[in-house]
């Protein structure tokens, strides 16, 4: 990979549905099996702003398989998600930090969002709102 592996974001409230999505007790399970960690019911979503970013994630997404996380049910679709951690993450014996980019593959995702999932609450564990930048540092698959 050309660009680093460290990408920074402005955190941003979407509609919804991740929260809805992650809540599901079979996402709850895929999670747990293929992630390592069991998600807290939602993301937090960070936009990609520069250009550097937009194509740091691009060639991740090229240079790394990432986790396959398959639906349990057809009329959802499959995903994929990338271990990251944030720069700032809090980090205890029992939690090294690690959290995850949970990508939808479906055609009409946007190419400037990640949906982070992580196994606390991230913007109250991290004192963050809306316009804050974050970083996540990519690490493993």
């Amino acid at each position: 990979m050309t660009a680093s592996n460290k990408i920074t974001g402005v955190v941003f409230t979407d509609i919804g549905q991740g929260a809805s999505f992650m809540a599901l007790e079979w996402v709850q399970r895929a999670i747990r099996e293929k992630v390592g960690f069991a998600p807290h019911p939602g993301t937090l979503n960070l936009r990609l702003e520069s250009v550097e970013a937009k194509q740091s994630w691009k060639e991740l997404k090229e240079s790394h398989e990432g986790i396959d996380v398959p639906p349990a049910e057809t009329s959802f679709c499959h995903a994929r998600c990338y271990l990251a951690r944030f720069t700032q993450s809090p980090r205890s014996d029992k939690d090294d930090g690690t959290v995850a980019v949970l990508v939808p593959e479906v055609d009409s995702y946007p190419e400037d969002k990640l949906e982070v999932i992580a196994p606390y609450h991230v913007k109250d564990t991290l004192k963050v709102k809306d316009g804050d930048h974050l970083t996540l540092e990519f690490v493993g698959k």
